[in-house]
């Protein structure tokens, strides 16, 4: 049922942004080209996991066309693209530590294994092509908030930016601190409890969340009030599909402190008190 519903909205938003007076088309240009490239090495070095390493990097790269398309030059446009190379970058470049070396995702292998000989085209469509549609479609909120001949930043956008950085600090100091956790080797089998994640099982998701939520309102203070769905839609994926639900059964299945770690802390919304 959520993936008919998550399809349907996906067609439904690709049709809203076609129709809309932005260099989206351009910019999907952009991103499948891309993709179709990593979609290549990908096959080359049997490994899809690459594609999670990209993610963070590929809204950088929208982000930059898309001020470099539309001729900006003002500071304010220049302060919301830098945020988004910091977050995004950083993510890129944490994904790649941690992965690099250590094969390709369950996931993705898993998937390699159920279409063997038809993976090198389902790969595509399934992992990469719905990916770069996805990643296409939330960033849009970009373009809506940059677009204006204003350069000053506004109190919305200085909201914007606090929950940007609550978000940040929540994402990165989150994962890093379950990369030390995990370097030392008498916590092997054990779950993090300590820091933000006595305060939410999944700070680094919470963080990102929230960090969405301070693009938008780069948007929202531009008349970009419609382009909400962007910060939803990611807070439903980190929550719902590829975030917290997804590894959450695994974590169950793999972690015998991790029932106990349920009781007290929660999911997704810290719990200061």
């Amino acid at each position: 049922m959520i993936r008919i519903v998550l399809l349907l909205l996906i067609v439904g938003l690709s049709i809203f942004l076609i129709t809309e007076p932005f260099p989206f088309g351009e910019g999907f240009v952009v991103l499948i080209s891309c993709l179709s490239i990593l979609w290549i090495i990908s096959l080359m070095v049997k490994d899809a996991s690459i594609i999670d390493i990209f993610w963070g990097t590929g809204f950088v790269i929208v982000a930059w066309f898309y001020r470099t398309n539309l001729n900006l030059t003002d500071t304010r446009s220049l302060i919301y693209c830098i945020l988004i190379s910091i977050w995004g970058l950083r993510l890129s470049i944490h994904l790649a530590f941690r992965n690099i070396g250590k094969g390709e995702d369950y996931r993705y292998q898993e998937w390699r294994k159920q279409y063997q000989l038809n993976w090198w085209w389902v790969s595509f469509l399934r992992v990469f092509l719905l990916q770069g549609v996805l990643l296409w479609i939330i960033s849009a909120v970009y373009v809506r908030a940059i677009a204006k001949t204003s350069s000053t930043l506004n109190i919305a956008d200085y909201v914007g930016i606090l929950l940007w950085l609550i978000g940040f600090t929540f994402e990165a100091i989150g994962d890093w601190q379950l990369t030390q956790f995990k370097k030392n080797p008498a916590n092997k089998g054990k779950v993090l409890q300590t820091g933000f994640w006595a305060l939410t099982r999944h700070p680094n998701y919470f963080g990102d969340a929230l960090l969405w939520w301070g693009f938008y309102l780069f948007a929202f203070s531009n008349g970009g009030f419609l382009y909400i769905f962007s910060p939803v839609l990611m807070t439903f994926l980190l929550m719902k599909v590829s975030g917290v639900t997804l590894l959450e059964q695994k974590l169950q299945e793999t972690k015998p402190q991790y029932a106990d770690y349920i009781k007290r802390v929660p999911a997704f919304f810290p719990k200061f008190f």
